[in-house]
Parts: C-alpha cells; structure tokens; sequence
C-alpha cells in the first residue's frame, strides 16, 4: 500500500522560549555561519524548507527589552536571499508583515527571491494590530485589530496581480543584441481598493515558481477562514493526534467554499522533539530540555505576563502567591496579548494546587509546546502515524538549540521514516512547489 507522503520543514530557533541560550552548544542569532548549518542539514535530510521567523520591536518586559530579544532579530528575506547561493533545492520561508509593509514593494523582494533561488521561496503573511509594534512605522497603531485580515487579504490579492502581470513568455530572445518583450507580453496592473490603489507595471519578469508558497499561521476563526481561501501551508500549535485531527478536517472542510481541494492547503504545526536510546533516556532529555527553555527568571516573566504586576519578589521555585492579578494594565509589550487574564490565571492557581506545582513547575507545565519523546524508532512512528491518520501533513520541526539541534534528528529519525516509505529519498523536484505537491 502506498503511503501519504510525511512533510517536514526545520524552524531556525531564535527568539522565542524554546531556544535554549544556556548550553554551550548554542550558537549565534546572527552570525550567517548559524543560518548555513540548519539550513545545510535540512537539506541534507531532504526537508521541503526552511523556516524564518520576524519580529519588527523589540519586546520588553516592565519597560525593559525582554530577555529573549538581546540578540536581535534579523531581516528574514535578506538571510533567506544569502542562503539561496549555499543551498540547491530546500525551500526557503521567510515570515514578512502584510500591516507594516506594501504590496509592490514586498512581491519584488519575494519575486526576487523565487529567481535567485530558482523557484524555492515562500512568504508567511502575518499581521498585527500591535500600537507598540507600530510606533516603529509612519503609520504608527491605526489598523483596528479587526482590518487586520482584510488588509492581509487585499495585499495578497494584489501581490498575485503582480506576480501574474508577466506572460511566461513575455520575454523572447530576437537577435544578438539583447532580449526583448513580447508584445501584450506584460499586462498593467490597475487595482483600487479600501486599503491599496496601484497602477503601474511589474518589475519582475514571472519567477519560476509562478508566484511564491504562502503559508499562513493563524488559528482564530478568521485565520483558519483566511488559510482556506489563500495559503499553501498552514503553520499550527494544534500537534496533538486528537486535536490535530480535528483541527486538519475543520480547516480542509472549509477548502470547498473556496473551490479548492484537500491537497491545495497542507497543514503542518509547529513541534519540537527530544530523543534517547531508550524511552526513559528520551524522558529525561525532555524534562532537562524543559527545565532549560524555563529557567528562573523566564517562570517569573511568564507570571507576570498573567498576573500584570512585578513578581520579582516572589520566589520561582516557591508556591504560586496568593496576590490576586492586576487586569487594569499588562507588563509586557510587543507579544501576541493574552484573551481574559482573569480566567487563565484561575486555570493556572488551580492546576498549582492539584499538583502541589512551584511557580517554574506550573510555568514549565503551561508554557510546554506539543513534542515527539522518545527513540528515534517510536518518534518517526510517531510521525508517520500522525498523518497516516490525518492529524497533519506534515510537521515544522523546531529545535531547542541554534544552530546543531536539528543534527540529530536528520541523522538518526529521517532515515527510519524513509526505510517506512513515508519520506523521499531525494528530491524528486527543483521547486518548493513540487516538494509540497502544490504542482
């Protein structure tokens, strides 16, 4: 019996709680030596892409930059545009903000990315109704939380009008002396709408591609709704088998409205992974992982998040405190804002008390993403049961160290998923599009 094809993609670890800075292992956030290896070994184990996230202000934790932004965040299509001239055929993803940038602008940047890397960029649209993070821009704060999607769908809608302004063949060698456009060979683009008015012509003769791999993260009903009717690939927290099970059919369901087959959109969350010799050893990684990505001083930042006071008086390693949380005003600026405060932290001084869990305990209990424990043997297993029963298409693998962590897991699981028959060999094409069977 043919198998469904397993789907895998490496997310270069960065500023986010998963990253463990502490082990000597890790390396830089910004040395391009950091980029080329991950990037190098999903290439190596065959990975449909690369995974870059953004950021556009630094976050900051009761006026401070939080600890996780010190090393800075890099321009993702800038790295992603170096890595094309070291790589020959890993997809590469780059996260780019449609409420802080313009549609032409932006399709020449992705544009030229899918020519120098020949057919191998994606574009994760994201957006934001963040007054902080806005400050950083003319436009400052004024998109109201719910146009956010609107303007995400019209910049994407006109972004495709660019990318198909160019005939294939719209460029024709006549003679010698140069190349020339074939007439009717580049249609102008006339767009007005409620947040874009654009006449003009393209710059970028059509990519290989076509037009680039949209992938999309959102998770809200109107997320999940905007994946359906524009996005390739979906990056979602929802790993779990049962979660996931219904996540992927609630989401493929909604592909009809739109014309669109099962096969257009692939769904891949977001999981980390800890490997051993033995479950037990695997176990244990885990719990050492755990205890690393949520040191001290992180359990207190993510309390505070909840509570919106300064916890810094109470112990982290001590019992959850009997102060009530402060909903008037958070601490912390420039994260993705918690939805009612007030009943987390019931959810969370309840599960201290059933568990009898200290402040870092209940943090690393609440704040753990879904993971693949184990031997390399049941986590590819694992994996391929997964989507062999359509809980995923796929997963974004993302390693607790930068840059070596995803070493392990191209060495010792990827060949066992490819002994399965759920894994290629080798690519079998030149573009991301054909890695993902968007062809």
């Amino acid at each position: 019996m043919t198998r469904t094809q397993v789907h895998l993609a490496a997310h270069f670890p960065g500023v986010n709680n998963t990253t463990v800075w502490a082990d000597p292992r890790s390396g830089s956030q910004i040395d391009f030596a950091s980029f080329v290896h991950l990037a190098r070994t999903a290439e190596r184990g065959k990975l449909d892409f690369f995974f870059l996230a953004e950021g556009l202000r630094l976050r900051e934790l009761k006026g401070r930059i939080h600890d996780l932004d010190v090393v800075g965040r890099p321009e993702a299509l800038t790295v992603l545009s170096a890595l094309a001239a070291v790589t020959d055929r890993l997809g590469l993803a780059g996260t780019v903000n449609a409420t802080f940038n313009e549609p032409y602008e932006l399709a020449r940047r992705l544009s030229t990315l899918d020519h120098l890397s020949e057919g191998r960029a994606a574009w994760n649209v994201v957006t934001t109704s963040d007054a902080f993070t806005g400050e950083n821009f003319r436009r400052g704060g004024y998109l109201d939380r719910s146009q956010r999607y609107e303007r995400a769908a019209e910049f994407l809608r006109l972004s495709r009008e660019l990318w198909d302004s160019w005939r294939p063949d719209a460029v024709v060698a006549e003679s010698a002396t140069g190349r020339f456009i074939r007439e009717g060979g580049i249609r102008t683009v006339e767009h007005h709408g409620d947040h874009f008015s654009v006449e003009g012509r393209f710059t970028s003769p059509r990519s290989p591609q076509g037009r680039p791999v949209i992938i999309q993260a959102g998770d809200s009903d109107e997320g999940r709704e905007f994946a359906a009717a524009h996005a390739d690939v979906i990056f979602t927290p929802h790993g779990g088998l049962e979660d996931g099970k219904r996540f992927y059919a609630d989401v493929k369901r909604r592909l009809t409205r739109y014309g669109r087959q099962p096969h257009q959109l692939k769904i891949m969350p977001g999981v980390t992974f800890a490997l051993g010799d033995t479950e037990a050893e695997a176990a244990e990684n885990a719990a050492t992982i755990r205890r690393q990505q949520v040191g001290p001083q992180t359990a207190t930042a993510f309390l505070e998040q909840v509570w919106g006071r300064d916890m810094s008086a109470y112990d982290p390693e001590g019992p959850l405190p009997e102060i009530e949380p402060d909903l008037s005003e958070g601490v912390s600026q420039g994260r993705v804002p918690l939805k009612d405060r007030a009943s987390v932290a019931a959810k969370w001084r309840a599960l201290a008390e059933e568990k009898g869990l200290s402040i870092r305990e209940l943090v690393i209990e609440v704040t753990g993403r879904q993971t693949f424990i184990g031997t390399p043997e049941s986590v590819a297993r694992r994996i391929d049961e997964h989507v062999q029963a359509k809980a995923a298409d796929g997963f974004i693998l993302v390693p607790h160290l930068t840059p070596g962590g995803l070493d392990e897991f191209v060495d010792r699981v990827v060949p066992l998923l490819q002994e399965r028959g759920a894994f290629r060999a080798d690519y079998t094409g030149a573009t991301l599009r054909e890695h993902l069977g968007l062809t």
